[in-house]
C-alpha cells in the first residue's frame, strides 16, 4: 500500500473518532462535516491507491463513482452517501441555524464506519506492498 494511501486511511479513521466526539458533545452538525471527510479521505484513499488524485472534491467525488461504484468494485451505496454527506456538510456549514439532528450525524457516523471498513477491506491484499508511482486526475 502507498504511503499516501496508508495516511488518508488514517485521516478517515481520525475523522471517524472526532464526529462521535462532536456528536458526543452535543454538536450534531460539526459531527456530520467529520462524518463527511471521514467518507472523503476513504475515497481519496482508495483513488491515490490507483494512482489518481485530484485538485477539486467533485473531480474526486466523480472519479471514486466511476471508478468504483460503476464498475461494482464497491457497493454503489458508498458513492450516494459520499455525495449525500457532502450535501449534508454543506447544509451545516452554511446555516445559521443547526440543520442536522443527532439522528442524522448518528446515521452519517455509521455509514462513514461502514465506507472505511469497505475502503479498508478493499486494500488489505495492497497493505504489504508497494504501490506505483501516482498520475494526476484531470479534475
Amino acid at each position: 500500500m502507498k504511503e499516501e494511501t496508508s495516511k488518508l486511511l488514517d485521516k478517515a479513521a481520525r475523522a471517524v473518532r472526532a464526529a462521535e466526539t462532536l456528536l458526543a458533545h452535543g454538536d450534531a452538525d460539526f459531527a456530520a462535516g467529520r462524518a463527511y471527510y471521514a467518507m472523503f479521505y476513504a475515497a481519496e484513499a482508495l483513488l491515490a491507491e490507483t494512482g489518481l488524485r485530484f485538485r477539486k472534491r467533485s473531480g474526486a467525488h466523480a472519479a471514486f463513482g466511476e471508478h468504483f461504484a460503476k464498475r461494482g468494485i464497491l457497493d454503489p451505496k458508498f458513492h450516494r452517501w459520499l455525495l449525500d454527506a457532502f450535501d449534508k456538510r454543506l447544509m451545516a456549514d452554511y446555516t445559521a441555524e443547526s440543520v442536522i439532528t443527532p439522528a442524522d450525524a448518528t446515521v452519517l457516523i455509521a455509514q462513514a464506519r461502514e465506507f472505511l471498513d469497505a475502503a479498508r477491506q478493499y486494500l488489505a491484499p495492497c497493505a504489504g506492498h508497494l504501490g506505483a508511482p501516482a498520475r494526476r486526475g484531470r479534475s
